[in-house]
């Protein structure tokens, strides 16, 4: 069974708490775990390729599908659904998931959804619930805040790493000449899905000798791929807004 968008109820929160509680056992275990529209963060695939032990670019060619979105100036990249009825997420058993410690964070915050007023230090952040049908969680007896949702299923954690980054999907600040657009998209797709490639441009091209990039820095993001991917966020301002992120060496 999946559900449809009028089988789905948005309920704003506020600062009520909620009933909620999933189990093995349920009679609709892991029914909300098939016909996703999953957007994946460069967070949500370092987390996942690390899990799997397998290359990005492997992880993007197997598991995931590019989706352009009218929300966003760039591509974005969703979990690849099974080729059953179901659609079902490809890391789903009957038994539940077996990257649970390394699932995505649109499914740590499930079942509530965030909207966020602004993004990183000082933003301002309103919840709702996302009541399908089908759920039968919302009938347990087990009642949560949205802060101790957030913080038991590793949300708060999730959100420090990507929120970076939403600021730069969602960032309307000029991209400049149309001729540049298509190598800047084609930067952006790399730095943030592809980090294996992304220490290959840095550590492999002419990048260091070019920008200022200090000794622990250089160390770190040779085999840390967290701080990789915040250098990373730090470059995509530079290279697409211009932003003083980066030193060029004189």
């Amino acid at each position: 069974m999946t559900t449809t968008r009028s089988e789905t109820e948005f309920i704003p929160l506020g600062k009520q708490s909620f009933r909620f509680k999933c189990y093995p056992g349920i009679s609709c275990f892991t029914e909300c775990c098939a016909d996703l529209n999953l957007i994946l963060t460069p967070y949500d695939i370092l987390r996942l390729k690390n899990r799997l032990q397998i290359p990005s670019d492997v992880f993007i060619d197997d598991y995931t599908e590019p989706k352009l979105d009218e929300a966003y100036r760039f591509p974005v990249v969703r979990l690849l659904m099974k080729n059953d009825e179901r659609r079902a997420c490809p890391f789903v058993t009957p038994e539940g998931c077996t990257v649970y410690e390394d699932r995505p964070g649109a499914c740590r915050i499930y079942p509530l959804g965030r909207a966020a007023m602004s993004l990183g230090e000082g933003a301002r952040e309103k919840f709702f619930l996302v009541k399908e049908s089908h759920c039968m969680g919302f009938q347990e007896d087990r009642e949560w805040t949205s802060a101790e949702w957030m913080s038991g299923e590793g949300v708060d954690e999730y959100n420090r790493m990507n929120d970076p980054w939403l600021g730069i999907l969602t960032s309307r600040m000029d991209l400049g000449s149309q001729t540049e657009l298509d190598r800047k998209i084609s930067m952006f797709y790399m730095a943030s899905y592809n980090l294996d490639k992304f220490r290959d441009f840095v550590f492999k091209s002419p990048f260091l000798s070019r920008f200022e990039v200090d000794e622990e820095t250089t160390k770190k993001i040779a085999s840390d791929d967290v701080a990789l991917m915040h250098f990373a966020f730090d470059w995509l301002w530079f290279a697409l807004f211009g932003k003083d992120t980066m030193k060029v060496k004189k």
